[in-house]
C-alpha cells in the first residue's frame, strides 16, 4: 500500500513540472483527481509548528505577518532506520539537502522567485520532498495561513486572494482537510473550521486539529473539543502540543519535544484517558493510513479518467498535426500529404461523407425551381406587352400568316429572364464549395485555402459562361416541333384581308401570350434539369478532379523557403503540440504505474 502514496507523489511532480497544478484547463487535470491533504489554519494557528511535529524537524520559515506564500507540497517518504535523513527539492534535481536550515531558506528563496519581494502569493505549489526514518509515507499540502488584515507592503485584496486560494484546493472532492485549530481560542471564531464547514458542511473529508492546548487558561481544558462535544467531525479530533516560542528559540531537538508532548498528554489527568490517540506522531499515523484508504478507493475512477484524456490527448494532437519537418524533401512530402488529406476531406464533404455536400442538392431542388417561379412570366406577357412587341415586331409590312418575329422577341425577353436565377444557381453552388474549402482547410493548413479559392473563382467564371450559353440556346433556336403541334387556324392565325384592327385584337393577341407562355414553361422545364447539369460538370466535378493536381502544379514552382513559409505554424500551436505531447506521456506513464499498483492490491 506505501507504493500508493509514492506513486501519488510522483504524478503530483509531473503535474506540476507540467503546469498543471490545479488551475483551469481545456482538459481534465490529474492534479485534481489525486487525493490529497490540505493544511488549513488561520495566523498563529501553531499550523507549521504541527507539520514540523510530524517531520520532526525544524525547516518551515517563521517571521511576523504572512510567511506562507505558497502552496507548499510536503512529501515525507520514510527510509531504514540509521539512515541519513535529507531533502530535495523539484525544482532543484539531483540536490539533496542535510542542513534543514538551508531548507528553510530555499523555501524563503523560491518563493520570492516566484512572487517577488512584494509580499504577494502564487498558487504554483513548492514541491519539498524528505527522506527521514522518523516519518510515515504521507503527502501534505501547506496552503498560506487565513488572515483578517493586509500587513504592510500587502494589497488589501491579499485577505481574499488567500481565501479563494485555500477554497480552490480544499472544495475539491479529494482533498481531505486538515483544520488547525488552537485550543485557546473560542472554536466559533476558528478560521480553519469556517471555511472547513463552507465546503464540507458533513464533514466526511475533515480531520480536525487542537493546538496550544498547554497554553489554554488555568482551569479550563480541552476535553470537550477533543471528544467532539463542542464540534463533532465524522473523525476524532487529535491534540497536540507544539514547542514553545522559547523552546524554538533555543533550539530544542524536534524528538524531544515529541517526547514531551507524550509525557504532557500521559501525564495530565484530565486527558489521560485520551493520550493514546493524541500527539503529532498518532496525528502522522492516522493521515497516512487514511490516504492510503482513499487513494485504494480512487484507483478505478483515477484509471477511467486516465484512459479518457488519453484518447482526447491522441485526438487533439492528431487535429493538430505532426511538427514541421526540417529538410526540404521533408518540407515538400509534408505539403503534399497536407495537400492529399485536404483534398479527401473536401471530397468526403461533398460525397456524403462529412456534412455540407447536401446543400449543392438544396440549391437544385429548392432554390433554383423557386427562383424560376418568382419571375412571373404571365406579367411579362401582358395584353400591353404583347401588342407592343408584336407590332414593332411587324415593322412597316404588316405579318400575313403568323407573327413569327414577334413570338420570338417575346420569347428571348422571357428566357432572358432565366439568366438571373441561372447566374445565381452559379454564385450559391460556389459559395457554398467555399465554404467547404474553408472547412477542409480548418483542418489541415490555412495557406491551402488561398490557392483552392482561386481555383474555385476560375471553375465559377467558366461554369457561369457554360450555364448561360444553354439559356441564350434556346432563345438562340426555338422548338419547331412545339408550334408544329399547335391548332391551325387560318382565321385566328391572321388573314391579311382583315383590318389592321382586328389582327391585333385582345382575344388575338392572348391567344398568342398563351402561345409564349407555354412555350417559356417548356423551356424551363428543360432548364430546371439541364442548368444543375452544367453546374455540377463544371465545378463540382471540376473541383473534385483537379483541385489536388492544381496544388502539386503549384507546388512544383516553388523552392524551398517558400514551401518552408507554406508550413509556417502560430507559435501557439506549436507551443500547444508541445504541451500535449508532454501532457500525453504523463498520463500513458500513470495509466501504466497504477495498473501495476492496482494488481499489487
Amino acid at each position: 500500500m506505501e507504493n500508493l502514496i509514492q506513486l501519488v507523489n510522483k504524478i503530483q511532480r509531473a503535474c506540476t513540472a507540467l503546469g498543471d497544478h490545479g488551475e483551469e484547463s481545456a482538459l481534465p487535470t490529474l492534479w485534481d483527481a489525486l487525493p490529497s491533504i490540505a493544511v488549513v489554519g488561520g495566523q498563529s494557528s501553531g499550523k507549521s509548528s504541527v507539520l514540523e511535529s510530524i517531520v520532526g524537524k525544524d525547516f518551515l520559515p517563521r517571521g511576523s505577518g504572512i510567511v506562507t506564500r505558497r502552496p507548499l507540497v510536503l512529501q515525507l517518504h520514510k527510509i531504514e532506520d540509521g539512515a541519513r535523513e535529507y531533502a530535495e527539492f523539484m525544482h532543484l534535481p539531483r540536490k539533496k539537502f542535510t542542513d534543514f536550515a538551508a531548507v528553510r531558506q530555499e523555501i524563503a528563496d523560491e518563493t520570492d522567485r516566484e512572487t517577488g519581494r512584494s509580499k504577494g502569493i502564487s498558487s504554483v505549489p513548492i514541491h519539498l520532498s524528505i527522506y527521514s526514518p522518523h516519518v510515515v509515507n504521507l503527502t501534505l499540502v501547506d496552503l498560506p495561513g487565513l488572515t483578517k488584515v493586509a500587513v504592510e507592503g500587502q494589497q488589501e485584496s491579499i485577505v481574499q486572494d488567500i481565501e479563494n486560494m485555500v477554497r480552490s484546493f480544499i472544495e475539491k472532492p479529494n482533498c481531505i482537510i486538515l483544520a488547525i485549530s488552537p485550543a485557546n481560542q473560542d472554536l466559533a471564531t476558528s478560521d480553519a473550521i469556517k471555511i472547513s464547514r463552507e465546503v464540507d458542511p458533513k464533514g466526511d473529508r475533515t480531520f480536525g486539529v487542537l493546538t496550544k492546548i498547554d497554553l489554554m487558561d488555568k482551569g479550563t481544558d480541552a476535553v470537550d473539543m477533543l471528544e467532539g462535544r463542542s464540534y463533532k467531525l465524522n473523525y476524532p479530533w487529535i491534540g497536540v502540543v507544539n514547542r514553545s516560542q522559547a523552546d524554538i528559540n533555543k533550539n530544542v531537538d524536534m524528538i524531544a519535544a515529541r517526547r514531551r508532548e507524550n509525557e504532557y498528554f500521559a501525564n495530565t489527568s484530565e486527558y489521560k484517558h485520551l493520550a493514546s490517540r493524541m500527539g503529532s506522531v498518532h496525528l502522522g499515523k492516522v493521515l497516512s493510513k487514511h490516504l492510503e484508504t482513499v487513494i485504494k478507493s480512487r484507483i478505478p475512477g483515477l484509471q477511467s479518467l486516465i484512459s479518457k484524456t488519453i484518447i482526447d490527448l491522441e485526438t487533439e494532437l492528431n487535429r493538430i498535426g505532426k511538427p514541421i519537418a526540417a529538410d526540404t524533401g521533408g518540407k515538400l512530402y509534408m505539403v503534399m500529404e497536407i495537400c492529399r488529406t485536404f483534398d479527401q476531406i473536401f471530397k468526403d464533404h461533398l460525397d456524403g461523407i462529412r456534412p455540407g455536400g447536401e446543400k449543392i442538392y438544396q440549391v437544385f431542388d429548392n432554390q433554383f425551381p423557386a427562383a424560376l417561379k418568382r419571375l412571373h412570366f404571365d406579367k411579362h406577357l401582358s395584353m400591353d406587352n404583347v401588342r407592343k412587341l408584336i407590332t414593332e415586331a411587324d415593322g412597316y409590312q404588316p405579318h400575313l400568316i403568323a407573327p413569327e418575329q414577334g413570338y420570338r422577341r417575346l420569347i428571348e425577353s422571357c428566357l432572358v429572364l432565366i439568366r438571373g436565377p441561372a447566374e445565381a444557381a452559379v454564385d450559391t453552388v460556389h459559395g457554398i464549395l467555399k465554404d467547404l474549402i474553408q472547412k477542409s482547410v480548418s483542418e489541415t493548413m490555412a495557406k491551402l485555402g488561398g490557392a483552392a479559392v482561386d481555383s474555385l473563382e476560375r471553375m465559377r467564371e467558366e461554369s457561369k459562361r457554360a450555364t448561360l450559353q444553354l439559356v441564350d440556346m434556346e432563345s438562340g433556336y426555338l422548338t419547331v416541333e412545339f408550334f408544329r403541334k399547335l391548332p391551325q387556324d387560318a382565321e385566328k392565325g391572321g388573314n391579311p384581308t382583315h383590318s389592321l384592327f382586328d389582327r391585333y385584337n385582345d382575344a388575338y393577341l392572348r391567344r398568342i401570350a398563351t402561345t409564349v407562355l407555354s412555350y417559356v414553361n417548356m423551356v424551363c422545364s428543360g432548364l430546371r434539369n439541364t442548368i444543375p447539369k452544367s453546374v455540377v460538370y463544371c465545378q463540382v466535378r471540376e473541383a473534385k478532379r483537379s483541385l489536388l493536381d492544381h496544388f502539386f502544379t503549384e507546388l512544383g514552382k516553388k523552392e524551398g523557403k517558400q514551401l518552408a513559409s507554406l508550413l509556417n505554424e502560430d507559435p501557439a500551436v506549436m507551443q500547444r503540440r508541445t504541451s500535449l505531447a508532454k501532457r500525453l506521456e504523463l498520463y500513458r506513464s500513470a495509466q501504466t504505474e497504477i495498473e501495476a499498483v492496482a494488481w499489487e492490491k
